[in-house]
């Protein structure tokens, strides 16, 4: 079951009023009190109604009436579906901070999800660029490199102050150098403020998860990348309601992520790479890192990963690299 928008707000919409006020309950604590991204509360709570939805077909009226067949029947269901064995550990992980808060609230007698079983979650191996790969996407875009896109047209130059192409191919240098440079997830870099970037030290300054601050440096072509954008494509593209965000979308409002992505794939299709989104530059800078020598614990930092478990993956990726290439040129490989 995808977690599309509208399916779930019918399905919110046809369970019972208790289901729905702690639905509603839960999505205000992710969001308020645990700090969780928009994303990530969307994510939980289309799980939720999934399995309240379930819940209310076995004869549940409110969540009090929950208990643990009800959740384990609920993914054998999925598993019977043919849901992969990531999306089922995700939705079984939904249920138990859902069941958590729910007891902590008053809604459960206990908190049923303690002893819930999920399938381990299979973790592969992020795709990630080579370096020269890498640097192909952050050269190919000069002023007008890859041309203008029609789902973001550019505004007049003006006074002739921006490049002749518009400020766009600008933006778009500057948003690549920054996932790149910095390792930071498309949410961080969008959500950027002018007042974030200090370029005398070249460090940025990055809200993460769970409203988490710290401060990542970056190099001399991002701070190039930034000059270039705030003298010649900004103040192009700003406008009264752009308040101070770094990165402007064409109509002068911050740049939302779904519009990065897109910019980040068709600047990886138009110099000819793999598909490749911001999560992948994140991914490659990691690994680069790794590869360059860089301390573990420094990548778990810039990172911004709470546990050192989610940047250790990066140095399977390493082996596995060095691995593939002593394959390909050891001769008793």
């Amino acid at each position: 079951m995808s977690r599309d928008s509208s399916s779930t707000r019918v399905r919110h919409q046809a369970l019972p009023a208790a289901m729905r006020d702690a639905v509603d309950e839960f999505a205000v604590h992710l969001a308020q009190v645990r700090s969780r991204s928009e994303h990530t509360v969307r994510g939980y709570v289309a799980d939720l109604v999934v399995l309240l939805d379930h819940a209310t077909r076995l004869g549940c009226r409110s969540p009090a009436e929950l208990d643990l067949a009800v959740l384990r029947s609920w993914l054998a269901k999925q598993r019977t579906m043919g849901l992969a064995r990531t999306s089922l550990a995700r939705r079984a992980a939904a249920a138990r901070t859902f069941s958590v808060w729910a007891h902590r609230s008053g809604l459960l007698p206990t908190d049923v999800a303690a002893a819930l079983a999920s399938p381990k979650a299979h973790r592969e191996l992020p795709t990630v660029l080579r370096a020269e790969q890498a640097a192909a996407l952050l050269d190919g875009v000069r002023d007008g490199a890859a041309g203008h896109r029609p789902d973001e047209p550019d505004p007049p130059t003006g006074d002739g102050a921006a490049p002749a192409d518009g400020p766009v191919p600008l933006r778009d240098r500057l948003l690549l150098e920054l996932l790149y440079a910095t390792g930071a997830r498309i949410s961080e870099v969008c959500g950027l403020d002018v007042a974030d970037v200090d370029q005398a030290r070249r460090v940025v300054r990055v809200f993460g998860k769970g409203a988490r601050e710290r401060s990542v440096p970056y190099g001399l072509p991002a701070q190039r990348a930034l000059d270039r954008w705030l003298r010649l494509g900004r103040p192009t593209l700003a406008r009264s309601g752009s308040g101070d965000a770094l990165l402007l979308g064409s109509r002068g409002g911050r740049l939302h992520p779904t519009m990065a992505r897109r910019i980040v794939g068709g600047r990886a299709d138009a110099a000819g790479l793999p598909r490749t989104t911001p999560h992948g530059l994140r991914h490659s800078a990691a690994t680069h890192l790794l590869e360059g020598g860089a301390d573990l614990r420094a990548v778990q930092e810039l990172l911004g990963h709470s546990s050192l478990a989610s940047t250790q993956i990066y140095t399977h990726v390493s082996v596995e690299r060095l691995r593939s290439a002593y394959r390909q040129a050891h001769p008793r490989a």
